[in-house]
């Protein structure tokens, strides 16, 4: 395993993280009968293989039903000084239900304290009131530390740029939870200033967000050789210092070794990514035109500001990943979630558009006279049943 430095926390963090919100048995807390002895088991053998290959950060959430009180009696076997232990807690009106909610983690996990502890998910400027303001989240947090419960204290995000450098710029957190990876670059500023703040950088969900990087997609695996697409991924984030540790949502054991096999080129990482990378973008610019694909965001208004709250840039960015790419399941996944998955995932999809009004949304964009055209495309490729968070379903 390799480490690295996570920001001011001064944790040495292993690059791959075991994140706990696939080998639970429930989305719902449950009872212990409730829990097969066969699932357990599969999560037992999961920590194990973990912890014997250095990834000893272990990271959950209240969110995740079960995962917390079944990890609870398989911590316990291990020293406590042997692991990074984190957890989070959504943002909650009152201080009392965040302490509450943090409680119910800590009775689950059967543990002192907390490594890491993360405002689950300030997806908004709702959420980063919530946590801020005084008598918020935050005070509860600062209490813990006092108390010597919580080391220390970041925040996940699903939120758009502007709130989450917000959130980054409070200078309140001492890591970020956040998504940015080969298909999705719209962060990449955020990441920049957690980095000039000193803060740990965590990338959630790299290779399934990252694009279903697990599944076949012979023209991805043509395009990444020698590596794996999720290989290739993995060393596209970890190519840059300033990210520090990738969430991988293990379901089983086996889960781990592809990325393992991948970190063979950890030390050359910018060159082994550098050709592949410019492969992928080759492609891109083929398919859709070299402008398109230097600055197809430029001039986009964010959701709240569309009518209809349809996520022009999140349409447009699926779009643009997916086409050239064949990443269809993925770019189905994400496009079906608009208008299902609450805060999580916000905005509408094409169907809510009020064509009449695309113009006056559009106009800055250097792209507007093809957008409507674009937008229709997208919807056709790629609408399908409505799709819900794992959490949902």
């Amino acid at each position: 395993m390799k480490y690295r430095r996570f920001g001011r926390t001064g944790i040495q963090m292993p690059v791959f993280s075991c994140g706990g919100m696939r080998y639970q048995q429930s989305w719902s807390d449950i009872p212990w009968d409730q829990v097969p002895a066969a699932g357990q088991a599969n999560l037992e053998a999961t920590i194990a293989r973990s912890m014997e290959l250095g990834i000893h950060h272990i990271e959950t959430a209240r969110g995740y039903g079960s995962s917390e009180m079944q990890l609870g009696p398989v911590l316990a076997r291990y020293p406590r000084e042997s692991m990074i232990l984190q957890t989070k807690v959504m943002p909650k009106p009152t201080a009392r239900e965040f302490l509450e909610t943090f409680e119910t983690s800590m009775a689950y996990l059967k543990q002192d304290y907390v490594d890491l502890l993360s405002i689950h998910g300030i997806n908004n400027r709702q959420h980063l009131d919530e946590t801020l303001r005084k008598g918020g989240c935050l005070e509860v947090c600062r209490k813990l530390q006092r108390e010597g419960r919580v080391r220390h204290v970041g925040f996940s995000t699903h939120a758009t740029p502007d709130v989450i450098s917000e959130a980054i710029r409070s200078d309140e957190f001492d890591y970020v939870n956040l998504h940015w990876y080969f298909v999705n670059d719209l962060n990449r500023v955020c990441v920049a200033e957690a980095a000039q703040r000193d803060m740990g950088v965590f990338i959630i969900s790299p290779n399934d967000k990252g694009g279903k990087l697990y599944l076949e997609l012979p023209k991805m695996r043509s395009l990444c050789a020698p590596l794996t697409p999720m290989q290739f991924n993995d060393l596209y984030c970890l190519a840059r210092p300033e990210v520090h540790t990738l969430s991988l949502g293990a379901a089983k054991p086996s889960d781990f070794d592809e990325h393992i096999a991948g970190l063979e080129h950890y030390e050359q990482a910018a060159q082994v990514v550098e050709p592949i990378d410019r492969r992928l973008r080759e492609e891109m610019e083929r398919v859709l035109g070299a402008e398109w694909c230097r600055r197809w965001w430029a001039g986009l208004p964010e959701f709240v500001e569309v009518p209809g709250e349809v996520n022009l840039v999140e349409i447009l960015r699926i779009w643009t990943y997916a086409k050239p790419l064949e990443l269809t399941e993925w770019a189905k996944f994400r496009y079906n979630m608009l208008g299902n998955a609450d805060h999580w995932f916000p905005g509408e999809h094409v169907e809510k558009l009020d064509w009449s009004r695309l113009n006056e949304v559009i106009r800055r964009s250097p792209f507007a006279a093809g957008l409507a055209a674009i937008l229709q495309e997208a919807h056709t490729m790629f609408h399908d049943a409505p799709v819900k968070r794992l959490s949902q379903s």
